[in-house]
């Protein structure tokens, strides 16, 4: 227990087990568990992976717009492209209408890494659905999409 100085005011914040912030935080971290685990056999980190997916859903694109869409920092996303690329799993080349920008593409050695753990990747996707719950997985998108707009 910590002693609290009497010359200053009471703190007036809401519980942590009330605060959104944490409880994301906390649910993050839940349900990044058994993903890290599937991919430290790939030797990946979760942003690794995320920068992979994104290319493969959305195609080559702008280091900047690669940076918004895996949901990192721009000198993150920097450091882990130019990683990836050391590994072989991504090309960076200078984009030809700017050539102060780089634009990022997965590789054939990259889709391997998506390819080879699509099926437990989709199978912890189902088990966080069976238990939530469909309905409850599409409020819970919806809801978390809709803090993202604010």
């Amino acid at each position: 227990m910590t002693d609290k100085p009497a010359d200053l005011p009471p703190v007036d914040l809401p519980p942590t087990a009330a605060s959104l912030p944490i409880a994301m935080i906390r649910a993050r971290e839940k349900l990044m568990l058994p993903i890290r685990e599937m991919l430290q056999a790939s030797g990946l980190t979760e942003q690794q992976w995320r920068i992979l997916r994104v290319l493969e859903e959305y195609g080559a694109q702008d280091a900047t717009q690669l940076a918004e869409r895996s949901s990192l920092l721009m000198p993150s996303q920097t450091r882990i492209v130019q990683n990836l690329s050391e590994k072989g799993l991504v090309t960076r080349q200078t984009n030809p209408a700017d050539r102060r920008r780089q634009v990022v593409t997965i590789t054939a050695k990259g889709r391997q890494i998506l390819v080879d753990n699509a099926e437990e990747a989709r199978a912890i996707a189902a088990q966080v659905r069976e238990a939530l719950g469909e309905d409850k997985v599409r409020q819970l998108l919806a809801l978390l999409d809709d803090i993202v707009r604010m």
